[in-house]
């Protein structure tokens, strides 16, 4: 493996430092590291130190970067997904983190059994109920995980938020733990570069961090 860059290395640290005093196993939880809209030459870097788990938001631009690797890396989908990009999604993503409306997860459950190829499928929940942002709003989640289950055949294994810009993230993290923890899910990814510490210390078993390893997008 190649020396880690240094921005890389101090989220790595970051990550286990937080792990640690959350009481937390080490290891508990996983860096997604955020390729979405990065050159490759900022990717390289990271992908050569080791990283093994990508985020990308778009389909196509996850193809045009990572067809070459996918033996060798975990991709998750956490952008908004489109119906007609679902066939192409199931096929080449490990994990689609936006379920967010029953026509897109019938949709889903149409592709999973055409292609016999099940994603990790994570519901998003728009824990401050904002207008602009995807999600199933919080009191309507139960409903749609048991819909997912059992109208649609689907395995879901988490939940996904990204809480509003201007509050403070603690509660929305600690309203998805709690959403999670009646329906039975394990799985919480939660916490991006500004606010990834505190998202462990309410149990992300997933951090999604993009320009504190890679930079500022140009």
């Amino acid at each position: 493996m190649a020396q880690p860059p240094p921005a890389f290395a101090d989220v790595v640290a970051r990550i286990a430092r937080a792990t640690q005093a959350a009481a937390r196993p080490s290891g508990d939880v996983t860096l997604v590291a955020v390729s979405k809209m990065q050159p490759w030459e900022a990717v390289a870097p990271v992908l050569a130190a080791g990283q093994r788990v990508f985020g990308e938001n778009r389909v196509q631009e996850a193809q045009g970067r990572w067809t070459e690797w996918r033996g060798e890396i975990e991709l998750r989908l956490i952008g908004p997904l489109q119906t007609n990009k679902a066939a192409e999604a199931v096929a080449f993503f490990d994990v689609i983190e936006t379920l967010d409306r029953e026509k897109l997860a019938r949709v889903l459950a149409e592709e999973i059994g055409k292609q016999g190829r099940s994603p990790g499928l994570y519901v998003q929940v728009n824990t401050g109920e904002e207008p602009q942002k995807a999600g199933v709003i919080p009191t309507e989640t139960d409903a749609f995980i048991a819909a997912c289950r059992g109208t649609y055949g689907l395995t879901v294994e988490g939940l996904m938020c990204i809480p509003p810009a201007a509050e403070p993230a603690g509660p929305h993290f600690a309203l998805l733990g709690k959403i999670a923890a009646r329906n039975g899910l394990a799985k919480l990814s939660m916490g991006m570069s500004d606010d990834f510490e505190t998202a462990i210390a309410f149990g992300a078993t997933s951090v999604r961090v993009g320009s504190a390893v890679f930079g500022a997008r140009s």
